[in-house]
């Protein structure tokens, strides 16, 4: 089952994106993929959203509480999709958590700062 909230933001990508703008990866001339067992999160205050590779899982994109119930569902769910290394953005402290939880079990934990992302040359998408 896909997460109300992921249906809704392909759906508004798919209708507001034209062929010029598609993001990098979705067309001719793809990069190389570095690293493929690699997911991504957005740390937030209530919920933190996880990204795996697409060919991972049903639903790619999930969201977790920030109880620790719920970070250690997160780790053995992205134990379960193959992961090694999460990528997390993160603007305040609830990161702390989640990366002790997910560093406890074993995964190479990057924290990414989200003004060096943003201001990446070449970026189009933030």
């Amino acid at each position: 089952m896909v997460h109300p909230y992921t249906k809704m933001m392909r759906s508004l990508w798919s209708k507001h994106m034209s062929k010029q703008e598609q993001p990098i990866g979705s067309g001719k001339g793809n990069l190389p993929v570095i690293n493929p067992n690699a997911a991504g999160i957005d740390i937030g205050a209530d919920r933190h959203w996880v990204s795996v590779p697409v060919d991972r899982d049903s639903e790619s994109v999930r969201s977790f509480a920030c109880f620790t119930a719920e970070l250690y569902a997160m780790a053995d769910w992205l134990n379960k999709c193959g992961i090694e290394t999460v990528a997390m953005e993160s603007t305040g402290v609830y990161w702390i958590p989640v990366f002790q939880v997910l560093e406890s079990r074993g995964f190479e934990v990057k924290l990414v700062n989200a003004h060096y992302v943003k201001t990446v040359p070449g970026r189009k998408f933030v």
